[in-house]
């Protein structure tokens, strides 16, 4: 059990981290846009959250839904 607890804390620490310089390519891209290119860009992120954030809002939706329920009984 401890050695996954640490496995999952050092990716978890590492994953941003390597992840880190896409952040600065877009800032250094969008900067240099016009408004129409800019707008696109933050459209098109929007559009590519849109899905992960769905299931996450479903997902928890069940489980409040589920846990609700339990709540009352007791």
């Amino acid at each position: 059990m401890g050695k996954k607890l640490l496995i999952v804390l050092m990716l978890t620490c590492i994953a941003p981290a390597a992840m880190a310089q896409g952040c600065s390519l877009c800032t250094k891209t969008a900067g240099e846009l016009d408004d129409k290119s800019a707008k696109g860009l933050n459209s098109g992120i929007l559009y590519l959250a849109a899905l992960p954030l769905t299931i996450l809002g479903t997902v928890g939706f069940v489980w409040w839904k589920n846990n609700r329920g339990t709540e009352e009984e007791l």
